[in-house]
């Protein structure tokens, strides 16, 4: 039976490491894109139509002009009932009667 000597356990300790931490999709990377239509009424990160400040302004839910940061390539996934199309947008839009 081989045994394993000291250089061969640090060999494999190291691959093991360097395979562990390369990210291997976008979201764990940390990129993130601006999402329109899938936040809860004051809960959207920021642009929410005329009038408003910022952040937690939104008056409705899945309101069209509001956005909320979400991991990139994601937004298009996420359901919107107001949206034309069911889900997010990449840019704002008018809501339809849900």
């Amino acid at each position: 039976m081989l045994k394993p000597n000291a250089s061969s356990l640090v060999f494999a300790l190291g691959a093991a490491l360097a395979i562990a931490s390369t990210p291997v999709v976008a979201e764990e990377s940390g990129a993130k894109e601006k999402c329109y239509g899938v936040s809860l009424k004051g809960k959207n990160d920021c642009a929410a139509g005329p009038g408003t400040t910022c952040a937690g302004t939104s008056t409705i839910d899945y309101q069209g002009n509001a956005w909320t940061l979400v991991p990139a390539g994601t937004c298009e996934s996420i359901e919107s009932p107001t949206s034309p199309t069911g889900y997010g947008q990449l840019e704002e839009f008018k809501e339809i009667d849900s």
